[in-house]
């Protein structure tokens, strides 16, 4: 990493900077006739604007992806990388363009350096769009640059990947395919929105009373985790509710942070986990609930249901009975490929490991395997 660093530059801008000032006159140049797409997006804290001057201690700087057709990028990609790697200024907005691997195959990042040799070990990756969606989003995402994909392909896809490829920027796009795919996936079908939302107030129903449990056995740690767990489900709930993907649990608090949401609700929230009794820590989860409840009623997407808090059953628990809202929203969801399906919803919804998230078939067959089931 270049010391003493010089001042902070957002990715995205230095995404552009790279594009406008050095990538697209060395491509006019040597390839004149060249159509392509040229971008920032995929894995990085920089796409979806979140990076700080702390993302720079690895896989950050000066990066773009150039997007070519299957037989220029089989004819010209190597000769691009290659002419890129002589020729790319040594700097941009004083960080470095060169990049280091560790070469640690357990650990495989990248560092800035100062290039010290005759070429620059650069970012600027060459790739044809099939490929590249592929390996980011599954098997069958290739056939996405020109067909939508299927409900089952956007069960099995987690909202960081999509969020990865819709966020970011296009910085030139000849054939425009990419931004045909970035609209395509930008966000959920209207009857798969649905059905996601109710497997979202689901997942609150089958919990909110496990707070005032967990304090009558005087379990208060249980309690504050299941507060937490029931505070995240809030969060990604909201995100759904304003069309917005949420990103891996890094970036939850920053994504949420952005949305026009109800300004009781993040207040609330805090409370909440921040509460060392019961009453308390029940009193503002609830006031979360309401204001959930309240946004769900203001999408008009079902009858208005009664947003006030009650008690649960015959016992002395405090919730919203969220269960209410993932029927109202089931009764709503026609489609007959997600009508009969489990209210599990997304693959995100159901797993959070990374090591399963970062393998699609397997994922994918388990998609396939709860549809079957519902058959």
């Amino acid at each position: 990493m270049i010391t003493p660093d010089p001042p902070f530059v957002p990715g995205l801008e230095l995404a552009a900077a790279l594009y406008g000032d050095a990538v697209r006159p060395l491509l006019e140049s040597a390839y004149p006739q060249l159509g392509y797409a040229a971008a920032r997006i995929g894995p990085g804290s920089d796409v979806l604007g979140f990076d700080t001057a702390r993302s720079a201690d690895h896989d950050w700087g000066p990066r773009l992806q150039l997007f070519l057709t299957p037989e220029d990028t089989e004819r010209h990609g190597a000769a691009i990388t290659a002419l890129l790697a002589d020729r790319l200024p040594r700097q941009i907005r004083g960080w470095s363009t060169h990049f280091r691997h560790t070469g640690d195959p357990d650990n495989p990042v990248s560092h800035l350096e100062p290039a010290a040799g005759s070429t620059v070990d650069h970012r600027v990756t060459v790739h044809q769009l099939p490929g590249w969606l592929t390996t980011h989003l599954g098997p069958g995402a290739a056939g996405w640059t020109d067909a939508d994909p299927t409900t089952a392909d956007w069960l099995a896809l987690p909202q960081q990947r999509l969020a990865e490829l819709t966020a970011g920027t296009v910085l030139r796009d000849d054939h425009g395919t990419l931004t045909a795919v970035r609209r395509r996936l930008h966000w959920y079908p209207e009857q798969l929105w649905r059905y996601l939302m109710a497997c979202q107030w689901q997942r609150i129903g089958q919990e909110e009373a496990f707070v005032g449990r967990c304090a009558e056995t005087d379990d208060d740690l249980g309690a504050a985790v299941v507060a937490a767990r029931l505070a995240r489900d809030l969060m990604r709930l909201t995100l759904l509710q304003h069309r917005a993907y949420a990103p891996y649990s890094k970036w939850l608090g920053r994504a949420f942070t952005r949305l026009p949401a109800d300004p009781a609700l993040g207040p609330a929230l805090r409370a909440a986990l921040a509460a060392t009794d019961h009453d308390t820590r029940e009193r503002h989860l609830c006031d979360a609930y309401e204001s959930a409840a309240r946004t769900h009623n203001a999408l008009a997407l079902t009858e208005p249901l009664d947003p006030a808090r009650r008690s649960y059953h015959s016992r002395p628990y405090q919730v919203l009975h969220a269960d209410r809202f993932a029927r109202a929203l089931r009764h709503t969801v026609t489609d007959p490929e997600l009508r009969d399906l489990p209210l599990t919803g997304a693959v995100d919804q159901w797993a959070d490991s990374t090591d399963l998230l970062d393998r699609p078939a397997a994922v994918r067959a388990a998609i396939d395997a709860l549809a079957d089931e519902a058959r």
